[in-house]
């Protein structure tokens, strides 16, 4: 059986974990604003095998409005062209000689309300996962007083715990979607 310590340990990284896949979610939308991380997880043909297009490519932010592709090899120029305008960004790369050049549309007010609208739901998949995650954490805790491994006192100690940890972490959600809504919103 697990010790309180472990329990708490162990939720803190899942609760890190759900931490970190918020913000990977929250740098994939598109602020109007080019950088180079909007294209991290576009998938290229690379001699019949899925790859990632920063491993095939090198890209880099050209100005504040575009972003710039070189593929390491010419005749990818197409491939990772047609897998950038296929991806969920809704961009229209343009062929230059040996690069492409990616210009960032400026975005609507509607669809930057749209995306304020994601960005709450993504928040709120994280706060349910990090409430999952304290109620488990709970959850073992009497399973270790049912088997009077902890005293109720230990208990409710390590409870009080895992709500502060939650407290904490729901805490730095709304921090992240607070800064996310305000770049999305700034024009």
């Amino acid at each position: 059986m697990a010790t309180i310590a472990e329990i708490r340990k162990a939720t803190e990284q899942k609760m890190l974990k759900s931490m970190e896949a918020l913000k990977a979610d929250l740098s994939k939308i598109r602020t109007g604003r080019a950088h180079a991380g909007l294209l991290d997880h576009i998938m290229v043909d690379y001699y019949g095998t899925a790859t990632q297009l920063s491993q095939v490519a090198k890209v880099t932010v050209i100005d504040a409005r575009s972003i710039g592709v070189a593929p390491w090899e010419k005749k990818l120029l197409p491939v990772v062209e047609k897998a950038i305008r296929d991806s969920d960004l809704g961009l229209n790369p343009v062929t230059q000689g040996d690069s492409i050049r990616v210009p960032m549309p400026p975005l609507t007010e509607q669809r930057r309300r749209d995306l304020t609208k994601v960005v709450k739901q993504d928040a709120e998949g994280a706060r349910i996962a990090i409430r999952n995650q304290r109620r488990d954490a709970n959850n073992g805790f009497k399973e270790l007083l049912k088997a009077k491994d902890v005293s109720e006192d230990e208990e409710r100690r390590a409870q009080d715990d895992i709500q502060k940890l939650t407290d904490r972490f729901i805490a730095e959600i709304e921090k992240l979607v607070q800064a996310k809504e305000q770049e999305l919103l700034t024009v």
